[in-house]
């Protein structure tokens, strides 16, 4: 009988030791961790990663998967509740750290299997509500971003930077405002805010200038 360790670690924040460290500071004494580094639960199944497929291997009948939280094993229903059924009727225990839940298929009384698959259908859902959530508040936080961007740039130049230059050498020929607007393309009040603050104009073209290459890069 051998109890496996599955940790799955996605960001930077997250470590394995820790969540070997939360497993033995519950009481379970681990016999081997299995592990993957950089893998997502929403974007690639349990059996598809490079060290979840190693489970479906090693683990034998009465052998105990231990994961931090059933996450761990996965952040869609389908592949959530699926995984818990197939290494139940496998005869593998599944026991998680946070709260201590159990998911064992040698159970034959029907009102317990009725509670038991009640309960993996409600932490299969609660798994991906939660990626859901996640995710939608990484999508607000980006747009939350990028508006502030878009203040920190201020209103979008008027002029390109050829214009600039031309209205540049135009004004150090003291040519008037209304000869050079009518030269560049430009508005009268443009070139006049222009030659009010030339470094200012200089300034706002290259962060725009800056963010337009950010964007073509990302």
């Amino acid at each position: 009988m051998t109890t496996v360790l599955y940790a799955r670690v996605s960001t930077s924040d997250q470590t394995l030791d820790h969540q070997r460290t939360q497993a033995e500071a519950a009481g379970f004494t681990i016999d081997e961790v299995v592990a993957d580094d950089g893998v997502s639960g929403i974007t690639t199944r349990l059996a598809h990663r490079p060290q979840g497929r190693r489970l479906w291997d090693m683990l034998r009948k009465g052998d105990t998967l231990v994961v931090r939280w059933v996450d761990r094993l996965g952040r869609n229903y389908e592949d959530v509740s699926d995984t818990i059924r197939e290494f139940m009727r496998r005869g593998v225990v599944i026991r998680t750290v946070i709260n201590n839940m159990t998911f064992d298929g040698a159970t034959k009384d029907p009102m317990q299997q009725a509670v038991r698959d009640a309960l993996i259908g409600f932490m299969a859902a609660l798994s991906q509500a939660q990626a859901e959530a996640n995710k939608e508040a990484q999508t607000a936080g980006i747009a939350h971003a990028k508006a502030n961007v878009l203040n920190y740039l201020g209103r979008k130049p008027s002029f390109t930077r050829q214009q600039l230059k031309a209205v540049h050498d135009m004004l150090e020929r003291e040519e008037g405002a209304s000869t050079i607007a009518a030269a560049t393309g430009l508005s009268r009040q443009a070139v006049l805010r222009i030659k009010a603050d030339p470094a200012g104009a200089e300034r706002m073209l290259a962060r725009w200038e800056a963010a337009e290459e950010a964007r073509r890069q990302a």
